[in-house]
């Protein structure tokens, strides 16, 4: 299991284990954050998933990276060269870094700041070091070392809600939250207010409904890729 695919087993768990409250922490395959004050990448974008259940409503679903952006993000700015947003990443220098192409020369930002670092160190000592799994200068880049064993760490709790009172009661509760947050009063110029994952979750329906769009580079890519294992490309 790659470090991304934990939201999206999370996601998958619901139908079936509706009465669980799914918590996923993991080591990101690649490493570019660094301690806060340095300027040695020795942290990944650690993600942190949450996933709560409802009764009505789309189930709650938290899908996090301790960084201001995850580096897929990144990736696919690189990939369309395209500028990245300030407060994205900075150079060894300590400014801004809005070039895309210089991407794998710069740091990634934390979220609020020394915060965002202390989340992913701890997320990389439950995921990695207790399992014995790869941290900090152990890492392996799957991108830039594709041949090698990774040994990615993962956390994983499962909660039973029946464990803490009825279920049943528990997700009207989060359902009422759910509404209660939604319809909080907005501030001026504000459409809606959403809960996590239920953009994905809608995202999930269309894609599902309609496909999924794909950047031309990453096409061109696949397709390159399937040329050279002789299989068919995408149609």
């Amino acid at each position: 299991m790659s470090n991304h695919a934990g939201p999206a087993a999370l996601y998958a768990m619901m139908p079936l284990a509706h009465d669980m409250i799914g918590i996923y922490l993991a080591v990101g395959s690649n490493n570019h954050l660094p301690p806060w004050g340095s300027t040695e990448n020795l942290l990944g974008t650690n993600p942190i998933a949450i996933a709560i259940p409802s009764e009505e409503e789309p189930p709650i679903v938290l899908d996090m990276a301790p960084t201001v952006a995850a580096f897929g993000k990144v990736r696919l700015k690189m990939q369309r060269g395209e500028e990245l947003p300030l407060g994205w990443m900075i150079g060894r220098d300590g400014k801004p870094l809005t070039d895309s192409k210089r991407a794998e020369e710069g740091l990634l930002l934390p979220i609020g700041d020394y915060k965002g670092y202390g989340l992913s160190l701890m997320v990389g000592l439950l995921a990695g070091t207790l399992n014995q799994a790869a941290f900090g200068r152990e890492v392996i880049d799957f991108v830039k070392e594709p041949g090698k064993a990774t040994n990615t760490g993962h956390a994983i709790v499962a909660l039973s809600v029946e464990a803490f009172g009825p279920a049943a009661v528990f997700k009207r509760q989060v359902d009422a939250a759910v509404r209660a947050m939604r319809n909080a009063p907005r501030l001026p110029g504000v459409e809606r207010i959403w809960l996590p994952g239920e953009q994905s979750h809608r995202k999930r329906q269309d894609r599902t409904k309609n496909g999924i769009p794909m950047p031309k580079p990453l096409r061109d890519s696949l397709t390159a890729a399937a040329r050279d294992l002789g299989i068919a490309p995408l149609g």
